[in-house]
């Protein structure tokens, strides 16, 4: 009877950690270049009156690598990518990836993401554009133009699928193995990689399924709550009928 206690807790704390990574996906359908959270879980064995009891770990947290929809915005200081790369922008200990391509110019011409962080070249520096000269293009291969002067490229990264991604502040990723800058961009095959000006990547969050995730987690926890209570009803019972008769 202890044992279907456990595997209902167990699975209990398994639906909490579900329930708070659709709580934070839901809280970013609008924030650009967001990736959801996706939970893993494992089962582990554990003997129990000389039966197996099957427990559910909490779970472990992931960060999907589907990408999301490229919008529309004409600013020629957004940028989208398609395929599997990521920009690079400078956080406090070495460089972040983001698909956020939401840029913006100082004053001084330095080249910077929405939350004040230097974009990142393929080299890992940062870029500065000429604050006062004409407009800037971006090309499909991240080259960077203004006017028929090229000053630089933008840098695409691609990460190690068995890359840990740890989601840092201003929607940005940090990684636990360094990305590798792509340098060509002629590729015609699914590994192709293509920079849109003009364009914003949205959240690859699916609103709908994730409702649908809500509902089902609800119901699931209600039904374990509810089993919990019966099995404590039920141990009561017991120790009731254990003690000394009247």
């Amino acid at each position: 009877m202890q044992a279907s206690l456990y595997v209902t807790l167990s699975a209990q704390m398994a639906l909490e950690q579900r329930l708070n990574t659709v709580a934070t996906n839901v809280a970013n359908l609008g924030t650009a270049g967001y990736r959801a959270e996706e939970v893993k879980f494992e089962t582990i064995l554990s003997e129990a009156g000389g039966r197996e009891v099957a427990f559910t770990t909490p779970g472990e947290t992931f960060l999907s690598r589907k990408a999301g929809p490229l919008i529309k915005t004409d600013s020629p200081l957004d940028v989208g990518v398609q395929g599997d790369g990521w920009l690079a922008v400078r956080g406090p200990g070495g460089p972040v990836y983001t698909r956020d391509g939401r840029m913006q110019v100082t004053a001084a011409g330095d080249l910077q993401d929405l939350s004040g962080r230097p974009i990142l070249d393929p080299g890992g520096s940062p870029l500065t554009v000429d604050p006062e000269g004409p407009p800037i293009t971006i090309g499909q291969d991240a080259i960077i133009s203004q006017g028929t002067n090229q000053i630089g490229a933008l840098g695409v990264f691609r990460l190690d699928p068995a890359a840990k991604l740890t989601r840092v502040a201003g929607g940005a990723v940090a990684s636990d193995r360094p990305g590798q800058p792509i340098l060509d961009f002629n590729q015609r095959d699914a590994t192709t990689v293509r920079v849109q000006q003009g364009f914003q990547e949205g959240a690859n969050v699916n609103p709908v399924m994730e409702m649908s995730r809500l509902i089902e987690i609800t119901r699931t926890f209600q039904n374990a709550a509810a089993a919990v209570a019966e099995t404590e009803s039920s141990l009561q019972d017991a120790i009731r009928g254990l003690g000394p008769s009247a």
